[in-house]
């Protein structure tokens, strides 16, 4: 064996170079030929490429995601067969990741794999707890991978697989990743004539397909190994047809989800009364952080897989990236107790979230302040790039009503104006109108979802000397000519002036954590803007069906649209496309909109 791989990693080296389990003591792929035995076992054992022939969307699961070679060689043969304006939706479970350079190490045996590997490598996600998404545009493909032990990761998908590459380490090594309550969960997360395929014949693994619902076969196998198993379900694959999607209201939620939309294979149109970031999206400048929640529980892992998908997003769209870090600074006696939990949770890649000194804090911001959460990757966003990029052309209208066309059940629907007239006809609508979006449709909408009005103005200053990006409660923000500072947080009322006397509010609160920065601003001239923000009663989104087939909502982001709107809209998006969501069930039941109404229900019944 070669040296001893560095304490977090999950692998060794042989000294012929081949990767091994340092845990489970078993070998990632063949040593004769890895690919040519992926090729054989799993892509041939799940009928591939033949069973993705015509479809419109194909899914693929798999267990035991390693060195990422299987989904390598999947992307290669789909790159090269897939169907006209298909799309490959892979879901994968490692609960034990390998970080990038080594997954380049380890796929750098197959030449031919080169241009997917890079891609994939490319866009490695950090060794986190959680579910992450990678998607590759230029192959109409896209990936979750859940880092998380099978059995969660299992019971918190959503999708369901046309076909399943079984390929944890062996049973006798591994004997977790092949239980039947394992593989009863791949059974329940498959779709009528779904195929799995697997190295093994273990006489426990047959049994648990059988039981499982599985048809079950030996093939022969693969190199020394004389047997393989393939198995499939009963039924026939239903088809997923292109949907026309309407999308109501172009701020950053409407813009995410077009986006989100399109890149499922649908075609988005967007319907705005005013412009793209008329409303609460329209600042110069955005905050794009991670809530933070030393509860560490569900809502926390969906605030810090939301952050992570949003800096990706952001990062590929040019001159959307005004500045990345931000400094969270200490205000109350247990902040720095409760920071200091959350840096060290394994929500964020290792050095993301750090704790500073004072003094550090200080040198940073140039003048006196308190320790601080230094946030590497948070980023300051320049907001009308992202709606330009995502939103396309909107078309300029104002939606009265969202109206079910016939029979609800059918699932099309109409926009009307408020003269009754049809704006646009769609398959699914998403309703992404922020504080307007409960008054619309009342018939069908989830009306008690209540959204309520935050008004929020911002104040900048023009020509004023470059910042760092701070946070305390107000926030300190650099523009590319100036800073913005803030904001005002007035509930129920909708009003949009702009008023002298938040500006000067807004310089008391900047006063509060920066007095140095303040007292620089405090003559300069300063330009400013209010909107109002939609909040819920619980302070998270509202994101999901509303009340009606085809009929879904998102909005209720309050000030961390740009934060959260990103990936609850691929959720959104994927409800009303039949594509797997990325969000685990129960993160999906946080933001559900008929929460408040299961909550109240459950009251009157205690």
């Amino acid at each position: 064996m070669s040296a001893d791989p560095p304490p977090t990693s999950p692998l060794t080296w042989t000294d012929d170079g081949q990767p091994r389990s340092a845990r489970f003591g078993d070998v990632y792929f063949s040593a004769e030929d890895g690919l040519a035995e992926t090729r054989a076992v799993f892509l041939e054992g799940c009928g591939l490429p033949r069973a993705w022939a015509g479809r419109r969307r194909f899914v693929v699961g798999e267990l035991g995601f390693g060195t990422g070679l299987n989904v390598a060689a999947l992307l290669d043969l789909w790159r090269r067969t897939r169907p006209p304006g298909g799309r490959l939706h892979v879901f994968s479970v490692e609960a034990f990741p390998i970080a990038a350079d080594e997954a380049a190490r380890a796929l750098g045996r197959w030449p031919e794999l080169a241009e997917v590997a890079g891609l994939m490598t490319s866009r490695w996600p950090p060794r986190v707890r959680g579910r992450r998404r990678v998607e590759f545009p230029e192959l109409d493909a896209v990936l979750d991978l859940a880092m998380l032990d099978v059995a969660e990761a299992l019971e918190g998908w959503s999708g369901r697989a046309d076909a399943w590459f079984l390929d944890g380490f062996s049973p006798a090594l591994n004997p977790g990743m092949w239980t039947p309550q394992v593989l009863g969960l791949v059974a329940a997360r498959s779709a009528p004539g779904a195929r799995a395929a697997t190295f093994t014949v273990a006489g426990d693994v047959r049994r648990g397909l059988a039981a499982a619902g599985f048809t079950v076969e030996k093939r022969p196998g693969f190199g020394r190994k004389r047997e393989r198993l393939e198995a499939w379900l009963p039924g026939e694959a239903a088809g997923s047809p292109v949907r026309r999607v309407a999308v109501v209201g172009a701020g950053i939620a409407g813009a995410a989800a077009a986006r989100a939309v399109r890149a499922l294979g649908g075609e988005p149109i967007v319907v705005e009364a005013e412009a793209a970031g008329a409303g609460g999206s329209g600042n110069p400048a955005a905050l794009v952080t991670p809530r933070l929640d030393a509860g560490l529980g569900e809502a926390a892992a969906l605030f810090a897989q939301a952050f992570e998908r949003a800096t990706d997003l952001y990062a590929a769209i040019p001159g959307a990236v005004v500045s990345r870090e931000v400094l969270q600074l200490v205000q109350g006696p247990r902040d720095a107790e409760r920071f200091g939990r959350i840096a060290d949770s394994d929500l964020f890649a290792p050095a993301t979230l750090e704790m500073l000194s004072p003094a550090e804090a200080s040198g940073r911001l140039g003048e006196p302040a308190p320790a601080a959460l230094r946030q590497s990757a948070a980023l300051v966003i320049q907001p009308a790039p992202v709606l330009a990029a995502w939103t396309g052309e909107p078309r300029r209208a104002r939606v009265a009503a969202v109206a079910a066309d016939g029979n609800a059940d059918a699932g099309s629907w109409r926009l009307l104006d408020a003269a009754g007239a049809e704006i646009v006809g769609a398959d699914a609508v998403i309703v992404a109108a922020a504080l307007g979006s409960a008054g619309l449709g009342s018939a069908v909408l989830a009306t008690d979802a209540p959204l309520r009005p935050v008004r929020g103005q911002a104040s900048w200053a023009v020509g004023a000397g470059p910042v760092p990006a701070a946070a305390w409660g107000g926030y300190v923000l650099p523009l590319r000519d100036g800073v913005l500072f803030g904001a005002t947080h007035d509930r129920d009322d909708e009003a949009c002036d702009l008023r002298g006397t938040d500006h000067q509010r807004n310089l008391e609160l900047l006063a509060h954590a920066l007095p140095r920065l303040a007292a620089r601003l405090a003559d300069a001239p300063l330009g400013g803007r209010a909107a109002v923000r939609a909040v819920t009663p619980d302070r998270l989104p509202l994101a999901g069906p509303a009340g009606a087939p085809g009929l879904f909502l998102l909005a209720g982001f309050g000030s961390r649209g740009f934060s959260l709107a990103p990936l609850l809209a691929e959720h959104v998006a994927a409800l009303a496309m039949d594509a797997p969501s990325p969000l685990s069930r129960a993160a999906a039941d946080l933001v559900d909109p008929a929460r408040f109404a299961r909550r109240a229900a459950r009251r009157l019944g205690s």
